[in-house]
């Protein structure tokens, strides 16, 4: 087992493929919290997250077996996006919640990372309210908006990532920012709160 330690992820899933468990238990223990907390965070329910985190790796287990994966990518990559489609095959079940259309409005740079807090006490209580809010505002959104945004924020992922980890074209993923974004200030405007760090 030692020995496996010092093994890609990639290199694991190959080793897996030629019958060794212990490098799946391995890969199950390296990447399982990420993953389930990329799915709590789309899915917004713990019971659902559980069910599409199991459903995820048995997935991954059988294509595994069937040698459908290729080390020509990221393994965590690869996992994403069969957990995305778990999550999109789910909502599609519930009919999932309609998009709202555009308005011209379009900029997340004011709220783009913690890293740009900066300033005095009272700034910072500020600027961590105004995240907090943020927060709560991503929580509402419909779950294919809640999904970009987490990918591009919280995961720093590109739009072309995005948009190959979720099998959509780059527009689609762009377009569903915007729809985010404007949502959030729909949001934010109703509920007079402000979004503009200090």
């Amino acid at each position: 087992m030692k020995y496996l330690c010092n093994l890609s992820d990639e290199e694991l899933a190959m080793s897996y493929m030629r019958g060794n468990n212990k490098a799946f238990d391995l890969l199950l223990t390296r990447n399982q919290s990420k993953l389930f907390a990329y799915i709590l965070f789309v899915v917004r329910d713990r019971d659902l997250a559980n069910d599409i985190f199991q459903e995820t790796f048995v997935k991954v287990i059988t294509k595994l077996q069937q040698g459908k994966y290729a080390t020509t990518g990221k393994f965590g990559a690869w996992i994403m996006r069969i957990a995305h489609n778990v999550i999109m095959d789910a909502y599609r079940e519930q009919k999932s919640e309609r998009i709202i259309e555009p308005t011209d409005d379009n900029d997340l740079s004011n709220i783009s990372s913690a890293r740009v807090l900066d300033g005095n006490i009272e700034n910072r209580f500020v600027n961590e309210q105004v995240l907090c809010d943020v927060k709560k505002m991503m929580g509402l959104l419909p779950a294919p908006q809640r999904e970009i945004v987490y990918m591009r924020f919280y995961q720093e992922l590109t739009f072309k990532e995005i948009a190959e980890m979720t099998n959509i074209s780059i527009n689609t993923a762009l377009g569903r920012m915007r729809y985010a974004i404007l949502n959030m200030r729909r949001m934010a405007k109703a509920h007079g709160v402000t979004l503009q760090l200090d």
